[in-house]
């Protein structure tokens, strides 16, 4: 059986053919693609499918970022327009799905094995549903719903979206700079995103009073964990506080027992920030609910490819 992966994100697209082996899949086949380099996906996945000699596909699954209503999905952080009934055709096959990316993600989650994951507090491992949460180009937000029969179900949200609420003096000096800059809505991806992450990198240096010189995420996050300069290193500490507040919301919000999973690709690149501490300070300081919050357990995907695996174990389980 032959499959047909995809990770659509605002940065890059990953594409991948996965065959089935007994329980197991083997990849045969991937391409990287820069997102913003493509007029629309129809063209990046004919390139993909070109240079895999049009392979017979049994089933596919694409995760895209952004919310996908009744087959179709406009893209939060690119200018497509990707559709089911369009990749159906294309692909010419009928078993194709269209994820949210944070759903492909969560399904993921099930398929790794405990060396893909970093620990950041091992809690109490119960029953339940899970949430997960994955900061990169933008914030993604899902969760994995348990049902009574002890299967699995990745739903979408747009939380990334919702309002940033600060929780002391120097969050709400940053809510307040924010809102120069985005006077409609401050959303809590305004923060714990790449862009984000400049922008309170710029706040930090205002707020100090210091000369910050120009350096992207990148930049921030290597001279904050190897030169450790402050000025970088407390924009990754305030960050930290922040996406473990959020990721304690959605916690909170799904009832998480079966534990919190970080996936995107900034967590693995700041854990030793989030390994200080600082992260979980934020995450269960939710008051009277502080003792459910540190029984959850809360683990990083250390896997770059969560997503992508999550569709492909999606398209062979749904078939």
């Amino acid at each position: 059986m032959t499959v047909l992966a995809g990770d659509i994100g605002g940065t890059k697209t990953l594409l991948a053919l996965f065959e089935r082996h007994g329980e197991r899949l083997r990849e045969t086949a991937r391409k990287k693609y820069a997102s913003g380099d493509w007029r629309d996906f129809s063209d990046l996945l004919a390139d993909f499918l070109d240079g895999c000699g049009q392979p017979a596909l049994e089933a596919a699954t694409i995760g895209v970022a952004g919310p996908v209503i009744t087959g179709e999905c406009r893209t939060t952080n690119l200018p497509w327009i990707v559709r089911v009934d369009d990749l159906r055709r294309q692909l010419g096959a009928d078993a194709v799905f269209l994820l949210n990316d944070l759903q492909a993600t969560g399904y993921g989650m099930l398929h790794l094995r405990d060396s893909d994951f970093a620990v950041l507090n091992e809690g109490r491992s119960v029953s339940g549903n899970a949430a997960v949460i994955a900061a990169g180009t933008g914030l993604g937000e899902g969760i994995l719903f348990l049902d009574s029969e002890g299967r699995w179900h990745p739903l979408a949200t747009e939380g990334g979206h919702c309002e940033f609420a600060p929780q002391n003096e120097i969050q709400d000096a940053l809510l307040q700079w924010l809102r120069q800059r985005y006077p409609e809505h401050v959303s809590v991806e305004r923060i714990l995103s790449g862009p984000g992450l400049e922008d309170l990198y710029r706040f930090i240096g205002e707020f100090r009073q210091t000369t910050a010189p120009e350096r992207d995420a990148r930049t921030i996050t290597a001279d904050a964990l190897v030169s450790r300069d402050p000025l970088c290193r407390e924009t990754l500490v305030l960050f930290a506080e922040i996406y473990g507040a959020e990721a304690g919301n959605l916690a909170l919000k799904c009832l998480a027992r079966g534990g919190v999973y970080l996936g995107g690709g900034i967590a693995p690149k700041i854990l030793p920030i989030l390994q200080e501490g600082h992260f979980l300070r934020g995450f269960s300081a939710k008051g009277r609910f502080r003792g459910l919050l540190e029984e959850m357990p809360v683990r990083v995907s250390m896997n770059e490819e969560t997503a992508l695996l999550g569709a492909a174990h999606y398209a062979i389980d749904h078939a």
